[in-house]
């Protein structure tokens, strides 16, 4: 019984799989053919998580969860795009880190100003810890690459914080999710400090 349910989930995950990589392909092929430029694309995802910023704004938790939905597209496509079209580069690596780091900043922002309009400040500052906790977590991870060989320790990246995000705003649990987001960004930030101060001695010994 148990090898028949894991086959009949393995079949299911090959199914999703399968599906998700049809889709992908349906937009980067158009995308491709047409030599859509991969940095056009992720300004793009920007511009879509900024009118989503708005939506948190105004309260509109739903609404702007399809839209943080929709925006992850474009940060799905642009380097797919960009490999299928030769143009894949340093700087398009750099700009994208970047342009990831202000559709964070602007979303998130934009649930401080909701939580500031309702006078929940306390909402509005956990908010805050979660951006510091997001931004830091990119910092540490970057910062770290440049003294040891990798520093991949923690969890809660920037797909794993969209997905919270969405699911803040479908359940109607946003308060919840910062709750998540702002514990586990910085615990991800103290376990990357940890790890690359004993991996920089190891390297010091050796």
């Amino acid at each position: 019984m148990t090898r028949r349910v894991e086959v009949a989930g393995t079949s299911i995950s090959g199914i999703l799989g399968t599906i998700g990589k049809a889709i992908l392909a349906a937009i980067v092929n158009p995308l491709s053919a047409l030599r859509v430029n991969p940095n056009i694309l992720t300004l793009t995802g920007l511009a879509i998580n900024i009118f989503a910023a708005v939506l948190f704004a105004k309260g509109m938790f739903l609404f702007a969860g399809g839209v943080v939905l929709f925006a992850g597209i474009f940060d799905m496509v642009d380097g797919e795009v960009a490999r299928r079209t030769g143009r894949v580069t340093k700087f398009g690596a750099f700009f994208d880190s970047v342009i990831d780091r202000y559709s964070d900043m602007v979303l998130l922002l934009g649930l401080v100003v909701w939580y500031a309009k309702l006078d929940r400040i306390f909402y509005a500052g956990l908010v805050v810890v979660s951006l510091i906790g997001s931004i830091m977590t990119s910092y540490t991870r970057a910062r770290a690459e440049s003294l040891i060989p990798a520093c991949k320790v923690g969890f809660l990246e920037r797909p794993e914080r969209i997905v919270l995000l969405i699911i803040g705003c479908i359940s109607n649990r946003m308060g919840a999710a910062m709750w998540v987001m702002a514990a586990l960004t910085n615990w991800t930030v103290i376990s990357r400090i940890c790890y690359t101060w004993q991996e920089s001695k190891r390297l010091e010994r050796a």
